[in-house]
């Protein structure tokens, strides 16, 4: 079987990585904003007798190699061995697509030109003449709707009959004279002479390092006044008109996208109604998890008594046993039980929002305020992912170019509280501020929930600014914030992929560390000094601090104890309140709101807990995310405490305020 590899290059928000699934359909999750990839991803797709490879690259404005997805994509081209190289292209938008076509025939001798998004254009009336511009190009244009799998065959048949073609040679100008004078000191060199010349005349410390460790060149003294950089953009442009002259047709259809924008993204609507919308989709989680969870923990109740009597029936050691059932069994179906019904309704809502197109209006209302803190707007990007998962909100910076900026919005992503705790939320909330009894309890509580976001994106705001003037000083830098077009998203895969790749993706690690929290927390209930179990040593130390910030010593075990994943923090709490070995199933609120009364609860220590339960410290996942992303002691020591001292004197001030 014939082998073609294939590496796909676009901009962000082209359809890119749809394509790469509809091939290789490993279901890389896509949304409707830019920079979802950072990496590059692999898959293979069997078409007839051939076996095709594709390279996902990251998505990427152009090849000047500034951003980290420039740089990649960049080096993936130069460096890597691969056939073809596909540039997908944005039909509603072509312009802008094929400055990047232009580049990458700069740099690479076989390049097939895939137009997507051919159905947005229609409806929008653009006609693409793809055999003009074919010729223009000298490459294969094929027209496709990778949503709609419409063209893919073509695609593939275009792969396997392009052919190698010269280096694309453009006239840039002035420039002439100083690419002939350098080009006599270029060895010879499978990459494109003039290509390498234009990056030594733009002084590109990364690729003249490069070259110059390959042998390529030598040092070269360069001295010249003339912006090279703009020159090279000019030029770009002027040969993206000529190849374009004739080939877009426009017909007169009104596009609605400008009207809706003019209230999603103004300054008077843009973020009321950024609320709003988090408001629903809190209303439905709430509305709708209950009943589903209530379901599984009567499931995994009864399930605990086959399990045990399966375990006694192959002779396993008593004392195994009950670590086994009543430490790690009992703290993973606590997780499942809590997690899975609000994770199930939450990310679809969430997903479909983002392929909506609505998500980036949310960032984009946001942007003006964080260049005023001095960091980036793409954090606004990376604290809606939080909301999802803060370990996914902290990989997610990856699309921040600027390193200080990158640290930041790692540092401040804490800030926005991710579905482990949103039913712990969501009980203390029904339980303290709305009541029990009250027929609009759902309404209230997904309110209160949205002004506790509201104030973690305020929080956010303060600490990036006071972070920005201390041990991250800098100005925010610029970038481009790609507004995509509005597509109505498939509901059904829409659920599919929030479930495989964000629901069990969460899930999934949240187990892993659930079974080492069951085992710490069956050992500390069960292990005694002196005949007292450690665990009460550990409630009587905490309780002076627990009482100093508006708590006790039990809430504060809880909170450390829950480390691992932040569902097990409230079991945790009626486990010691209950003078029980294990964690117990708590499904009923009326009995836990007894349980927290009886134990001193009241609504101070409830908003203190709810403050340093949203604050205290990221859990373990995030935790170790960010060290392996920062790479540093001290920025992951950072991360705990500066959402610690927040929630400190977030607690001080409550307390202060109910004296």
């Amino acid at each position: 079987m014939k082998r073609i590899d294939v590496a796909l290059i676009g901009m962000p928000n082209v359809g890119k990585s749809t394509l790469y699934n509809q091939f290789t359909h490993k279901n890389e999750h896509t949304g409707n904003w830019s920079g979802k990839t950072v990496s590059v991803n692999s898959g293979v797709c069997n078409y007839l007798d051939t076996s095709y490879t594709f390279y996902d690259l990251p998505g990427t404005y152009s090849l000047v190699s500034k951003s980290k997805e420039e740089m990649v994509a960049t080096d993936f081209i130069l460096f890597s061995r691969f056939d073809v190289a596909v540039v997908v292209c944005d039909a509603t938008n072509l312009s802008r697509s094929l400055n990047l076509v232009l580049q990458t025939k700069e740099i690479c001798k076989n390049v097939v030109v895939c137009i997507n998004l051919i159905d947005e254009a229609e409806k929008k009336g653009i006609t693409i003449d793809a055999k003009l511009l074919e010729e223009r190009l000298e490459s294969p244009v094929v027209l496709v709707s990778a949503k709609n799998k419409v063209g893919l065959d073509c695609l593939l048949k275009a792969i396997y009959n392009s052919k190698p073609s010269n280096y694309l040679d453009i006239d840039y100008g002035v420039l002439n004279t100083f690419i002939k004078s350098i080009d006599k000191h270029i060895a010879d060199t499978t990459y494109n002479r003039k290509w390498i010349v234009l990056k030594v005349l733009e002084q590109h410390s990364y690729y003249v390092d490069k070259f110059k460790e390959l042998g390529i060149i030598d040092d070269i003294l360069i001295d010249t006044d003339i912006d090279v950089s703009l020159e090279v953009a000019l030029h770009l442009a002027k040969r993206v008109k000529e190849v374009l002259d004739g080939v877009i047709i426009i017909e007169n259809i009104r596009d609605y996208t400008r009207r809706i924008d003019k209230v999603l993204t103004s300054k008077l609507w843009g973020i009321p109604i950024m609320l709003i919308l988090l408001f629903i989709c809190f209303y439905l989680t709430i509305k709708g998890a209950n009943y589903p969870s209530s379901l599984l923990f009567s499931f995994f109740s009864w399930l605990e008594v086959p399990l045990t009597n399966i375990l006694e029936f192959i002779h396993i050691p008593s004392t195994l046993l009950d670590l086994l059932v009543n430490g790690v069994y009992k703290t993973l179906y606590w997780v499942v039980s809590v997690m899975m019904p609000p994770m199930l309704i939450f990310f679809p809502l969430f997903s479909f929002l983002e392929n909506l197109g609505v998500l980036p209006r949310m960032a984009f209302n946001l942007d003006r305020a964080f260049s005023k803190c001095h960091a980036c707007g793409k954090q606004a990007l990376t604290m809606c992912m939080g909301i999802g998962c803060n370990a996914v909100g902290v990989t997610g910076t990856r699309i921040i170019d600027s390193k200080r900026e990158r640290i930041l919005a790692i540092l401040t992503n804490i800030f926005m509280p991710c579905n482990g705790k949103f039913p712990s939320l969501i009980a203390i909330i029904t339980i303290f501020m709305v009541g029990l009894n009250q027929s609009y309890g759902a309404f209230m509580c997904s309110l209160i929930l949205t002004l506790f976001i509201l104030l973690g994106i305020i929080l956010t705001f303060l600490c990036s600014y006071l972070l920005s003037k201390t041990v991250l000083k800098g100005e925010s830098s610029y970038f481009t914030l790609e507004l995509p077009p509005y597509r109505m998203p498939n509901i059904i895969d829409t659920i599919i992929d929030s479930f495989k790749n964000r629901a069990i993706f969460v899930l999934g690690r949240a187990i892993k560390v659930a079974i080492l929290a069951g085992v710490l927390i069956w050992g500390i209930v069960n292990f005694t000094i002196n005949g007292k179990p450690i665990l009460d040593y550990l409630v009587s130390y905490l309780t002076p601090i627990g009482h100093f910030l508006g708590v006790d010593g039990v809430i504060l075990l809880a909170l450390i104890l829950g480390f691992p994943a932040n569902e097990i923090v409230l079991p945790i709490m009626l486990m010691v309140y209950l003078n029980t070995n294990t964690l117990i199933s708590m499904d009923n609120i009326f009995i836990l709101k007894d349980i927290l009364v009886s134990n001193g609860w009241t609504i101070t220590t409830a908003l203190c807990f709810i403050f340093l339960f949203l604050y205290r410290f990221p859990c373990s996942t995030t935790l170790l995310t960010i060290y392996k992303e920062t790479n540093s002691k001290f920025y992951t020591f950072l991360s705990v405490i500066v959402p610690l001292m927040v929630g400190i004197i977030l607690c001080l001030f409550i307390k202060l305020f109910t004296l």
